[in-house]
């Protein structure tokens, strides 16, 4: 009688073993398209808006990695842990709060930044910020004429009375106010079409500061992503020769966006990032929208500027949180 062995497991199922890897490969595939893109910057079109939400990528990125993993697809598990161990690089030190925060000592300052949805926005939050947190600087999008006109009634002149206002109906408004005098005081409209209030302020015992309410088009659809690049690329730029500057504002783009990182590196740091904040959501669902909060929102600082702490405020009838920093200005 012949006896015979049975087949090695492997033999005997490889249809279930070829789908287990097609769809590990399914899987991991998105993931290092993502990742390849992002580590050169290549976002366009579509994936523009869709790079936004970069950070939700790369926590998932780690999905097909422990399946290929388990599966024992080493090659599969390879790719899909590079992949993600690099979406990890880019995102996570957004997290932790940078070691070289920029100068520590010299005149503190406190700003703070929001988008009141055309005017919509609830003004007694805005105030209670001001006077909570001692902010000396305020900056506003979407400024509207009847959002000036009850800030006024609500006392904000009296906490903040110099500003370099641009209000217009709609969404493309912008204002500064301060606690200290404004000079060279005015705003710009910007290619997107949308105003920015600027203006220079000098706090006692500090030299002056280039202040600018930013707002760049948002990337809504294709045939606004040129506009939407050129509105970034246009903000002013810190000039050694010149007062240091600090851009605040709505600029509807996140780190993850190759054309904000091109603008930092001109020389600004981001302060949520510097502090750690960086992966706060400052737009999205905080009106009723179904969306996954995205940061947006910025405080750019003159790298002659120190980052001391930043904090993300609900604003309740705004899409967006107020983004409040607390700086160290250079002295006088």
């Amino acid at each position: 009688m012949a006896i015979t062995s049975a087949p090695p497991a492997a033999n005997r199922r490889p249809g279930k073993r070829a789908g287990v890897t097609v769809l590990v490969w399914l899987l991991l595939l998105p993931a290092a398209a993502w990742s390849l893109i992002r580590f050169g910057g290549w976002e366009t079109g579509p994936l523009v808006q869709l790079f936004a939400f970069t950070p939700y990528a790369a926590a998932a990125a780690w999905i097909p990695a422990v399946i290929a993993i388990l599966s024992r697809r080493w090659l599969g598990a390879a790719v899909a842990v590079v992949a993600a161990a690099l979406l990890g690089v880019n995102v996570l030190p957004r997290a932790l709060a940078d070691n070289d925060r920029g100068p520590a000592t010299g005149v503190d300052l406190t700003v703070l930044s929001t988008n009141v949805l055309a005017g919509q926005a609830d003004v007694q939050t805005v105030l209670n910020l001001v006077q909570e947190w001692d902010v000396s600087v305020l900056a506003l999008q979407e400024f509207t004429p009847a959002i000036r006109s009850r800030l006024s009634e609500a006392g904000l002149d009296t906490l903040l009375p110099y500003s370099s206002p641009a209000p217009e109906w709609g969404t493309t408004g912008s204002a500064v106010y301060s606690r200290f005098p404004i000079t060279e005081a005015g705003s710009r409209r910007n290619g997107g079409g949308f105003l920015q209030a600027y203006g220079t302020v000098q706090p006692p015992g500090a030299g002056p500061l280039a202040i600018e309410s930013a707002h760049p088009v948002a990337p809504y659809d294709i045939r606004v992503l040129g506009d939407w690049r050129s509105d970034i690329a246009a903000q002013p730029r810190p000039e050694p020769g010149g007062p240091p500057r600090i851009l605040l504002g709505d600029f509807n783009s996140t780190l993850d966006h190759r054309a904000l990182r091109e603008l930092i590196a001109r020389g600004y740091r981001d302060a949520a990032d510097a502090d750690g904040s960086g992966l706060v959501g400052t737009w999205g669902p905080y009106d009723g929208d179904p969306i996954p909060p995205v940061t947006i929102d910025h405080v750019l600082v003159d790298t002659r500027i120190g980052v001391r702490d930043v904090q993300i405020h609900d604003v309740p009838r705004s899409d967006h949180r107020a983004i409040l920093a607390a700086l160290t200005v250079p002295g006088a």
